[in-house]
């Protein structure tokens, strides 16, 4: 996990299946997830909001936290998709960042997100380990939803 892997909408690229999917190079073992390098390293900012926010467009802001709207609309809007469907909020990673910094952020998500077999981090698209879990991630039905009978990730 790295500092340039937190993007302005508070994600933690390092948890990202894209991401994840780059890591361990899994479309070489059979999988068809698309790679993504984080949000911030490619130059985008943010995947999900900057074509939506001038501050972040024009580089104004780091982090969402520092506009007067915080949280906006469209911030509140994907931060209910992923508090529903992968168990994160994106408002929630952005007022530990601002309140505790990056660094106590980042190990934070060490903690909350590591895999109990392998130490690895889990994703927070389905909760599965890339390093460990690479048979179940290919046999998965749904690969972006979580698994309800299995629970990896330590405090949802």
């Amino acid at each position: 996990m790295r500092e340039d892997l937190i993007a302005p909408c508070g994600m933690d690229c390092a948890l990202c299946s894209g991401y994840l999917a780059l890591k361990y190079r899994v479309k070489e073992k059979g999988l068809k997830v698309p790679y993504c390098m984080g949000c911030r390293p490619r130059g985008k900012q943010c995947a999900f909001l900057k074509k939506r926010c001038a501050l972040l467009a024009d580089e104004k802001v780091v982090f969402c936290y520092e506009c007067s709207e915080f949280p906006c609309e469209n911030l509140k809007r994907i931060d209910k998709r992923y508090q529903t469907l992968y168990r994160m909020s994106l408002v929630d990673n952005l007022n530990f960042i601002n309140k505790n910094g990056l660094a106590q952020f980042i190990a934070h998500q060490r903690t909350k997100w590591q895999c109990p077999d392998c130490s690895e981090v889990v994703c927070c698209h389905n909760g599965l380990c890339f390093n460990c879990n690479l048979e179940e991630l290919k046999h998965k039905k749904k690969m972006y939803r979580w698994d309800e009978k299995k629970q990896t990730q330590k405090n949802p």
